[in-house]
């Protein structure tokens, strides 16, 4: 644990805090993509599997628990809570979110640090977090116009990469043998997708502007 890795968790975590308390503070998912919860959903279950069969600390096990139980809460608002469903727009969410499936799962098969059940699923939810974003970031510039909750959702989540990639230039030169080249990789992919986003996020706040997204 290193300074950079709790500013990384604590920034994921208030993104998770912040899309909790949009959909249950004004009962709607407006401009939240759920195809985007759907995959995260999917990466917190298949990369934390070693719940089973590791215990690394408290910390670990209360933090992978959070991020389980509030991606499959999140999921589970926007396709059956009678009033907030009703907020959701499928026609802006239309992102083929099963290629992104399909490519990491390749990918994993392919590139992996050994061949076994969970490392294999552990790549694949490396990869496919780096690109899980996506939706979000397609719907947000489809609608155009971005409410100040969803906008704080997607900047903390960037954030949280931003940490982590910190983490691992602070991880290798103080460890001897630091080997989590795919997640350095994939994580400087997942920042580079925030870049545009970020950009107009910066623009907005300095004039003191609601913030909007290129069509």
């Amino acid at each position: 644990m290193n300074i950079f890795r709790l500013a990384g968790d604590m920034t994921h975590l208030i993104s998770v805090l912040v899309l909790l308390l949009k959909i249950y503070a004004t009962k709607s998912c407006s401009g939240i993509s759920l195809k985007t919860q759907e995959l995260y959903a999917i990466v917190f279950v298949t990369r934390y599997l070693d719940l089973f069969t590791d215990f690394i600390s408290l910390y670990n096990t209360v933090m992978k628990l959070v991020f389980i139980g509030s991606s499959l809460a999140i999921v589970w608002c926007m396709r059956y809570h009678r009033v907030v469903r009703r907020s959701y727009d499928r026609e802006l969410d239309s992102f083929r979110y099963w290629i992104l499936l399909g490519a990491s799962f390749i990918l994993a098969l392919v590139l992996h640090e050994k061949f076994t059940l969970q490392e294999v699923f552990w790549a694949f939810s490396i990869y496919l977090e780096a690109v899980a974003i996506l939706p979000q970031l397609v719907l947000l510039q489809r609608s155009g116009n971005v409410d100040n909750l969803a906008g704080q959702y997607v900047f903390f989540l960037g954030a949280y990469r931003a940490f982590y990639i910190l983490n691992w230039i602070y991880r290798y030169l103080t460890e001897q043998r630091f080997t989590r080249w795919i997640s350095c990789v994939s994580g400087l992919v997942q920042t580079a997708l925030y870049a545009d986003f970020f950009y107009y996020y910066f623009i907005s706040w300095k004039n003191n502007a609601k913030l909007q997204l290129p069509a």
